[in-house]
């Protein structure tokens, strides 16, 4: 067999061994969960659970960031598009993950909104890395047995 074609069957390997572990393991540990079906706008509702947090962190974040306006239908529910998410994604990550107090966060976004958002993505891809290791380490002593 060519080097390439070996090289994709043991790359597709354990790829698929590391989605089964993940779907089984690592399903609760994500903070944040992509939603399924692209949508143009969630309720208040959808954004709390696909990053695990109440409803009334959405609202207050809401109040605190300037970043963050999500548009309102008739009835006055909040709609939050998908720049909405990436926004409230950075803003969970400075506040629960990096333990940045509200006023640090808001200041963090407003200096350098291109930096924060390079070092989330940075730091984001790291987890997730990380994440893949664990699974595959895991999977690897699973084999064993």
């Amino acid at each position: 067999m060519p080097y390439g074609i070996l090289h994709y069957n043991w790359y597709y390997f354990i790829q698929t061994k590391f989605l089964y572990i993940l779907h089984l393991k690592f399903k609760k540990i994500v903070p944040y969960k992509k939603p399924k079906i692209e949508k143009m706008l969630y309720s208040i509702g959808e954004v709390a659970d696909m990053f695990g947090v109440n409803v009334s962190h959405i609202r207050y974040w809401e109040n605190q960031f300037e970043a963050l306006k999500p548009v309102k239908n008739k009835k006055g529910n909040r709609q939050f598009t998908p720049k909405d998410l990436e926004t409230i994604r950075m803003i969970n990550h400075l506040v629960k993950e990096r333990g940045l107090t509200i006023d640090g966060a808001r200041k963090k976004l407003k200096e350098n909104p291109e930096d924060t958002l390079n070092n989330f993505e940075v730091v984001k891809r790291l987890q997730d890395i990380r994440q893949e290791l664990i699974a595959i380490k895991e999977g690897l002593g699973e084999n064993e047995n």
